[in-house]
């Protein structure tokens, strides 16, 4: 059974920082991409970054690059998000996700395993 845990949110001032972590298990992403992606209250869930396990490959939505960085540990089979200089319109529950293999894609449809969730809430 596949299953991505994120950890890692929580309430930081504006301009702080926090590192999201997603544990993968129940199978190697060691040839998949994998995403994190925000929903904020009244919104669609967004994609916010995605990064291709084998190659490094990473892309960001416009709104986080040179603010958030996507990273893998592959001895950990845990993908990371750090978010630095954040802002009050960063405050969503952010997932991680990961498709089943490693085709190159930025919409959420096309994303096979999703985690729980964790909330970010930055305050002004």
């Amino acid at each position: 059974q596949v299953q991505l845990v994120e950890s890692g949110g929580g309430l930081v001032q504006a301009g702080g920082s926090l590192r999201l972590s997603c544990a993968a298990s129940g199978r190697t992403f060691s040839s998949s991409t994998m995403g994190w992606f925000r929903q904020a209250p009244g919104k669609e869930r967004e994609f916010v970054a995605a990064l291709r396990w084998s190659g490094g490959d990473t892309d960001y939505t416009d709104s986080v690059k040179g603010r958030f960085t996507i990273s893998r540990d592959n001895t950990k089979n845990t993908l990371y998000l750090q978010m630095n200089s954040l802002k009050p319109e960063d405050t969503a529950i952010y997932y991680c996700a990961a498709r089943s293999d490693s085709i190159w894609s930025l919409r959420r449809s096309t994303y096979n395993y999703w985690g729980q969730g964790t909330q970010v809430t930055v305050s002004s």
